[in-house]
Formats: C-alpha cells, sequence, structure tokens
C-alpha cells in the first residue's frame, strides 16, 4: 500500500530549481569516490599484466584473459545491475556492487595460480560492471537539468583520478618486490569498507521513490536538499500524472520497451557507441604499459610513460564539462570521439619517446572527454521507469567489446604491429562519432519522470 500524494510542487520541477548544494556536493563526491575506486581497479590490472607475464611466465593468450574475464563479468553486472536498481532502488544495488567487487580484489592479492585469478577477476567485473551505470543513474536524478551534463561529466572525471592512483601505484608499488602485485590488489580491498558508508550516508533518489509510489519518503529527501538550499517556501500544487506510481513492469518488459517505436533509435544507436567506445577504450589503455614494454622500455620506464599519459584525462574531462552545457551532448561527444580517431592513428605511428607521450596524452584527452559526454548523456535517454535498466544494458553491450578487445590486440599485432592496431580502433572510434548523432540531446531540459 502506498502513501498519500504529498500536495506539493512537482518533484522534477523542485529538483531542477535548487542551486548547487552540501547536499549535491554529498552525493556526487559519495558516489565519485566509488567510481574513483572503480578505475583505480580497473587501471591496476594493466600494470599487474605486464609484471605477472613475466614472473609467471604467461603466454600473450592468457595475459589476454586476465584482462577480459574481469569485462565478462562486468558485462553480466551491468546488464543486471540496471534492472535490480530500477526494481529495488539505485542506492542499493550501488553499495552491494561496491562490496562485491571489493572483497573480490582484496581476496585476489592472496591467489597462487592463473584458475583462481580468473575466477576472482570475474566476480570484480560482476560489481563493477554493476556500479558504473547505477552511479551515473543515480548522480542525474539529483542533478539540476541546467548542470546536469556538467555534474556527470564531473562524476566521470573521478575516473582519471582513480586510473592516477592505479598509474601511481603501478609505478611505486609493483616493481618495488616480487610481491608488489599482490600489494596493489590489497589495496583494491579499500572500496568493500567504503560501501557501508555509501549504504548509509547517501539518500535514494527522490525520482525512483516517487515511481514506486513511496511519496512521503520522496518529498523528505527532496525537502532536505530545499532546506540546505535555504527554500522555505514551497508551491502548492497537485503531483503530476508523470509522478504518480505506474504499475511495476516486469524485467522482460522493460528490455522489450527499449525496442519500442519511441526508443529504438536512440537505443540502436547508444548501444553502438557505447561497443565502439568499450572496444578501443579498453584495447588500448589495458595494454599501453605491455606495448611499450614490448617496444623496448622496461617495466619502470612504460609505467612512467603511462602515468604521464594518465594524467592528460584531467584536462579532458574538464573541457569536456564545460563544452557539453555550450555545444550540447551530441556536438561534444562526436568531437571528442573524432579527436580519439586523430590521436589513435598518430600515437600508433610515433616512434619517438616525445611524440609517443604528446600523442598518447592527445589519446587519454579525447578518449576520456568522450567517456563524460558518453556518461551524461545516457541515463537521459530512457524515463525515470526505465532508465537504470536502458543505461545498464547500452554499458553491458559495451563491456561485450570490452571482452573482444583485449583477446583481438594480440593478433592485431602480430598481423601489422602497433600501426595496425591503432588503425582499427580510430575505425571505431570514428564510427562512435557518426552514431553520436543519433542520440536525443536534452540539454536544459527536465528529465522525463515517467
Amino acid at each position: 500500500m502506498t502513501d498519500a500524494p504529498p500536495r506539493s510542487a512537482s518533484l522534477s520541477e523542485r529538483l531542477d530549481r535548487l542551486p548547487f548544494t552540501r547536499r549535491h556536493l554529498r552525493v556526487l563526491t559519495g558516489s565519485g569516490i566509488g567510481w574513483a575506486l572503480d578505475a583505480m581497479d580497473v587501471g591496476l590490472i594493466s600494470f599487474v599484466i605486464a609484471a605477472l607475464a613475466a614472473q609467471w611466465s604467461l603466454e600473450p593468450t592468457q595475459t589476454a584473459w586476465i584482462a577480459s574475464i574481469s569485462f565478462v563479468g562486468m558485462a553480466v553486472g551491468a546488464s543486471v545491475g540496471g534492472l535490480l536498481a530500477d526494481r529495488f532502488g539505485r542506492r542499493q544495488v550501488f553499495a552491494v556492487t561496491l562490496l562485491i567487487y571489493g572483497i573480490a580484489t582484496g581476496a585476489s592479492a592472496l591467489v597462487g595460480g592463473l584458475a583462481a585469478l580468473l575466477v576472482l577477476r570475474f566476480l570484480v567485473g560482476l560489481g563493477l560492471g554493476a556500479e558504473l551505470p547505477v552511479a551515473s543513474t543515480y548522480v542525474s536524478e539529483f542533478a539540476p537539468a541546467r548542470m546536469r551534463g556538467r555534474l556527470i561529466v564531473i562524476l566521470e572525471a573521478f575516473w582519471a583520478i582513480g586510473w592516477t592512483a592505479a598509474a601511481l601505484i603501478g609505478f611505486l608499488v609493483i616493481p618495488s618486490s616480487e610481491n608488489g602485485w599482490r600489494w596493489a590488489f590489497a589495496l583494491g580491498a579499500i572500496p568493500a569498507a567504503y560501501a557501508l558508508i555509501v549504504r548509509w550516508g547517501l539518500p535514494e533518489s527522490a525520482r525512483w521513490l516517487a515511481r514506486r509510489g513511496r511519496f512521503a519518503e520522496a518529498d523528505a529527501v527532496v525537502r532536505s536538499f530545499e532546506d540546505a538550499a535555504g527554500i522555505a517556501e514551497r508551491a502548492e500544487s497537485d503531483v503530476r500524472a508523470d509522478e504518480r506510481p505506474a504499475a511495476a513492469l516486469s524485467a522482460r518488459e522493460r528490455l522489450a520497451t527499449l525496442w519500442s517505436a519511441e526508443f529504438r533509435v536512440r537505443t540502436a544507436c547508444l548501444w553502438l557507441v557505447w561497443f565502439c567506445v568499450n572496444f578501443s577504450y579498453y584495447g588500448a589503455f589495458i595494454w599501453i604499459p605491455s606495448i611499450l614494454v614490448s617496444q623496448g622500455y622496461d617495466l619502470v620506464r612504460s609505467f612512467g610513460f603511462t602515468l604521464i599519459i594518465t594524467l592528460a584525462q584531467l584536462p579532458g574531462y574538464a573541457v569536456a564539462a564545460w563544452l557539453i552545457e555550450v555545444w550540447g551532448r551530441r556536438l561534444t561527444l562526436s568531437v571528442f570521439l573524432a579527436g580519439s580517431a586523430v590521436a589513435a592513428i598518430l600515437f600508433g605511428t610515433a616512434s619517438e619517446e616525445w611524440v609517443v607521450i604528446a600523442t598518447g596524452m592527445a589519446l587519454s584527452f579525447f578518449n576520456l572527454g568522450a567517456w563524460g559526454a558518453l556518461y551524461a548523456v545516457t541515463p537521459e535517454m530512457y524515463p525515470t521507469s526505465l532508465r537504470a535498466t536502458g543505461s545498464g544494458w547500452a554499458a553491458g553491450v559495451g563491456r561485450i567489446a570490452s571482452i573482444v578487445a583485449p583477446l583481438t590486440v594480440p593478433l592485431l599485432l602480430a598481423a601489422g604491429g602497433a600501426p595496425l592496431l591503432f588503425v582499427v580502433f580510430a575505425a571505431f572510434f570514428g564510427v562512435a562519432s557518426a552514431a553520436a548523432w543519433g542520440l536525443l540531446d536534452r540539454r536544459g531540459r527536465a528529465l522525463d519522470d515517467r
């Protein structure tokens, strides 16, 4: 039995009229720290692979599976996590996923062989894959419309912080001893403790609560944001029809709706962008340390180059965060993907050290700026009742590419070396750049609360 709807202004209007408050900052940083820890885990594996390849005398196919198996888990996690978040709430799923992958990462420090590592990496991916689309959906549902895109890009920028932390650990910890990679994994257990903070410290999405008919709870959440903003007077009006609880759709019905006449074009384009971006990003960045080692640089030097390249992610996010509210979602995403394509070709053909670093930084700048724009636009494609499902399945389809990419890299390197490999990555970026124009651009517009 649901609560009676409160006599107040629509939730969407109340959330969108708010200034940025300390409550928004808490939601953003609380989700962002989890995002950074996710990035640290994904980034660490690229350094661990390079170390284990030498320590365990692994074949290229075996190292490729260490990278790919976590993406198998991510594909499953993203698809299931979105469905669960639309059913049980954003906050609960967010916390559980952090707990799963934090524990599995910490346990990876104790493994003695490849088989055990692969099992744990799958579990890590399961938690990680579910967390990312849920977190972006969660933050987007609190963000005022006029700054929503910018806040999601800032959320995505926490990825650069986490990846930089991974690069520092890779540079300072992993080469320091034979068990350096174990200490790196042990640091990845931090999210297990952070999950408790997330579960009890952040509010549930007011939009999701309203769609489930829990109006009193939704109103209390919005009032806490209004109080933080110093808004004392509230308009009195009926709750709008699109905020009244609707009959809960089954998982199958939600998936079918993604391909209804209203959503099929944006779903197809969104899945294509996610697939192409995942293929090129994970194919390139998971393998960059190993590729540099194969080109004659020692482990410490290649890790140092990777750290410098990683630092270019932060200005990429900063520029994307500004442009996304100036140019809009589609143009920003398309331009950054086109820039990624050009940078990939230049990086693949670079030979001198300064050119390797400069073109690698350009690739990092454009690619991570594109990621920020993609995470901003994705939750806006669907109404509240479908938002986590749509975001999760787009991410899940993308993870299929992240499974395939690391397995494809050794074959492409054998066939044509780094030049061929990065031309292929550039082609995928180009396709994604074109597909971005099939997406909906909701810059400055309220979220669809159906």
